[in-house]
Parts: structure tokens; sequence; C-alpha cells
């Protein structure tokens, strides 16, 4: 019988220390405020699957965030794609975006879903380029036209361009080299995001771009169905991120924990975003995932720290 009284034990105090981990880092860690946030996801039910922590943690009222969710594909893999489109709208208000409008989903035959495909970095960029930094795309137009200028023998120096670089997001969230399942969608997300990202300040050696690129983590297997056990392992992987350099408006690394219950920021709120927005996907397997998946409870996020040159 000692053992029945161990695991009760056990049962009792781990998800205890885990809330009160919650309420630490909820208040006392960095995080994003007053920011333009856009999260770059390659499928519905990629929010919820993979980023439903930071959506809820970012979509508090409180932190004066503005969250959008941009889709490079409607999954329409199984034809569904309508569906899902729908889906994915319901999950983002679920997960606490203001309206249903922040959801844009592409439909371009370059992003088509698929387990076996990689999408073109460039396209991407220039898709967000199009999107966020439209005026960047006109000057490097007109960079090019004055190039072609002085190389026909005209001394035009209309290329020299002081003027900071801006864009209609502060913030761009998506996936890391790893695509955290090693999906290569996923993994494409991450090399267009750095390549608009970098395009921003293309020629300007040294500059800063007006987009903080943040990148979720992948980590290894023994970790992944851990569920909320996992929350020391990211702790520390956070801490050694955060050493590498401390600057409040642009964190080095950002962790964010879904509470057991009891408010918005759940891991009740971040079910229910598969369970009843997503039903189209929620096939036995999902089940699993959600219930043992650390990326339901946690997320940490690296700052992609990118100059120009």
């Amino acid at each position: 019988m000692d053992w029945l009284l161990t695991l009760g034990v056990i049962a009792v105090v781990l998800p205890s220390l885990y809330i009160y981990t919650v309420s630490v880092v909820s208040t006392r860690f960095p995080t994003l405020y007053n920011k333009r946030i856009c999260l770059l996801i390659a499928h519905p039910d990629d929010e919820a699957m993979f980023f439903a922590p930071t959506v809820l943690a970012l979509t508090r009222p409180e932190t004066g965030n503005h969250v959008k969710i941009l889709c490079l594909s409607s999954g329409d893999a199984d034809g569904l794609g309508e569906t899902r489109k729908r889906e994915l709208a319901k999950s983002g208000l679920t997960l606490g975006l203001r309206k249903a409008d922040d959801v844009f989903v592409v439909e371009n035959p370059d992003f088509r879903d698929g387990i076996t495909t990689s999408w073109d970095a460039a396209k991407i960029s220039s898709l967000l380029c199009a999107a966020f930094a439209p005026q960047h795309l006109a000057r490097r137009a007109a960079r090019s036209n004055a190039k072609a200028k002085r190389n026909g023998g005209d001394s035009d120096d209309s290329n020299s361009d002081t003027a900071p670089p801006t864009a209609s997001i502060d913030v761009l969230i998506t996936f890391d080299a790893g695509g955290v399942s090693a999906h290569p969608n996923h993994i494409s997300l991450y090399h267009g995001a750095r390549s608009f990202v970098g395009a921003l300040v293309e020629g300007k050696p040294g500059w800063t771009p007006p987009v903080d690129l943040y990148t979720l983590t992948t980590v290894p297997l023994a970790r992944k169905y851990l569920g909320f056990l996992d929350v020391l392992g990211t702790l520390a992987s956070w801490a050694l991120k955060t050493a590498e350099k401390k600057d409040k408006k642009h964190p080095s690394s950002l962790v964010f924990l879904n509470g057991l219950a009891g408010n918005n920021a759940s891991i009740t709120t971040a079910w229910r975003a598969m369970v009843t927005a997503h039903r189209s996907q929620m096939v036995w397997f999902r089940y699993g995932w959600i219930t043992l998946s650390r990326y339901m409870y946690m997320n940490d996020l690296k700052l992609d720290r990118i100059k120009g040159r």
C-alpha cells in the first residue's frame, strides 16, 4: 500500500508545483506588450496544436497586443479546405483573437499542403513583404531601376536610401528550423520568415529590422510527450537563452504556460480550440496529442536576431 500512497502524493504535488510555476511565469517573466503580432502557420489547427499557450498569453486584454493569424494553406489535402478555414476562424476566437477577420488563409498553388512538399522561401518572403511591408517592394524596385541606369552610364544616385525600414507588424511568430514535427511545410515557414525579416534591412549593414522574429523551439521526442511535466526542461532552456542578452523591449526568449484550469489561459481552453473548433481533424490519435503533448501546455520561443548586411 505504500506505493499507492506515493502515487497519491505525486498526483497532488506535481500539479500543485506546476500551478505555482504558472503563476510565477505569468507575472514575473518577460512578455510582449502593445505589439502588432502575426502568427504564421502552415495549416489550420497549427495554432491550437502547437501555439495555443502563446496565443492565449499574447491575446490577454491587459497586454494591449493585437494578434492576427496568417495561414499559408487551407489544409485541403483531403478536400476539406473550406471546412478547415471556418474551423480556424472559430479556433482563433476561442484562443482570444479579437475578431474572425484577424484570421487570413492564403489560397495559392505555390503553398500546397503536403507532408513531402517544401515551399519556396523566396515566395514566402515576397508574400510577407506584400502583406506587411509593400513599401519595401517599391524601394527594391527603385534600387533595381537605379542600378540599371548606372550600368547604362547614367549617374543617377537615387538608390541611396537612408529611411528606416517599416512594417505594419512588430512581431512575427512561427516554427523554428526543426518545425516541431519536421513537417517540411513548417520548416519552410521558418526559412521564408527569416528571408522576409532580412530583406527589410537588405543593404543596410548593422541595421535592426522593424519586425522581431520569434520561433517555437523544437524539443527532442523524449520531451515532446511529457505534458506539463516538461516544465523544468522548458524553464532551463529559457534561462539559457535569456542569459544571452537581456532586453526588456526585445526579450531574447519567451516562455508561456497554460494553467491546468480556472481561467481562459488554460489547457481546457486549448483543448476546446481543438475538440470544438477543429472537429474535422479530431481522429483518435489527436486525442493523444492534446492530452500528452507539452506544446498544449507550454511554448518557449527564441528571438532570431537578424541584422542588415
